[in-house]
């Protein structure tokens, strides 16, 4: 099989790209390198640098490299930005997603693996502090951007039922660590790189809330570390390619709950700072649980991730000072 990786240059996809290739899969990376860089492709891997948007373009590598199947991965996702300017949105992650499939379908690819979200559910009624989101939980986003994925999930699904692609909807929860330093992340709208912003600049980190209805009350999520993410990916591409016609929508989470206080004693803990958070008030439509049930990941694909939150903070740390050495306690 040879896929190909849009967005195979950012974050996650420089990880998708290097697990695909270490379990013998071949993969061309196609990535308009806006958010990507494309050091971050691993050795030997094709970069095709493209918007998803030019749809010749995209017939081109689909054609060039014998692609057999996509895993798309590009997008915007920053919530708060997706609030501002919504049309940009959807121009990005929904048409950017038709363009992408009209030129699949029309390339005769099989399979098709679809980077969704845990934001498709917004804020989900679940009663309890041990109630996991599954498949089943109603899907009501709160933002243009869950608003999007959750398009995205549509689309791909009614593709696949029209034509026989196989598809697969993937809706991460909080991704976090790192497979070595140099993939790090190097955003900051994800709590851990914000706590280490925040940490480096010699400021306290913030919680936004402390009176939810959890034990601590502060909200409680769930991580994935950024490596069981990307052999997710593999383990959902080799199950479309043996069942032709399939389609699957799977959280991918621990199915654990860690609440934001807990977080910031960790990444102090692990930094060796000792820095008390500061409270602040709620951000609005923040719910106060969201931890994914991923039981039907196990099943469907044999899949469960293997690390926990203390892998994620002390991988993702060792790239934060790699870019920012000033950091590192002596």
């Amino acid at each position: 099989m040879t896929w190909l990786i849009t967005g195979g240059a950012g974050y996650i996809g420089a990880h998708v790209a290097r697990a695909m290739t270490e379990a013998g899969e071949r993969a061309v990376v196609y990535d308009d390198l806006s958010a990507g860089a494309a050091d971050r492709v691993p050795q030997g891997v094709p970069l095709v640098v493209g918007s998803i948007l030019d749809g010749g373009r995209v017939a081109d590598a689909l054609a060039d490299h014998g692609v057999t199947g996509v895993v798309h991965l590009a997008a915007r996702k920053r919530i708060g930005e997706s609030m501002d300017r919504p049309l940009h949105y959807y121009r990005e992650n929904v048409e950017g997603l038709r363009v992408l499939l009209e030129a699949v379908v029309a390339a005769g690819v099989p399979s098709f693996v679809f980077s969704s979200s845990a934001a498709v559910y917004g804020m989900p009624h679940t009663a309890g502090n041990d109630a996991l989101v599954t498949e089943e939980t109603p899907c009501v986003p709160l933002s243009p951007y869950g608003e999007t994925k959750l398009a995205g999930e549509w689309m791909v699904r009614a593709v696949g039922r029209a034509t026989g692609l196989s598809t697969a909807s993937l809706r991460y929860f909080n991704v976090a660590g790192a497979a070595s330093p140099e993939l790090a992340d190097t955003g900051v709208s994800n709590i851990v790189p914000m706590v280490f912003e925040r940490l480096t600049e010699n400021a306290p980190p913030r919680i936004f809330g402390d009176d939810y209805p959890t034990p601590d009350g502060t909200c409680v999520r769930d991580y994935i570390h950024v490596v069981d993410l990307a052999e997710a990916h593999v383990a959902t591409a080799r199950a479309l390619q043996f069942s032709p016609g399939r389609h699957l929508t799977l959280n991918i989470g621990r199915g654990e709950g860690v609440s934001v206080r807990e977080m910031i004693d960790l990444i102090n803990a692990v930094t060796g700072y000792d820095r008390p958070p500061t409270v602040t008030p709620r951000r609005p439509g923040d719910p106060p649980r969201v931890v994914a049930s991923a039981d039907r990941a196990a099943t469907e694909l044999g899949w469960t991730a293997k690390y926990d939150v203390q892998d994620m903070v002390v991988s993702a740390w060792e790239g934060w000072i790699r870019r920012h050495p000033e950091a590192a306690l002596v």
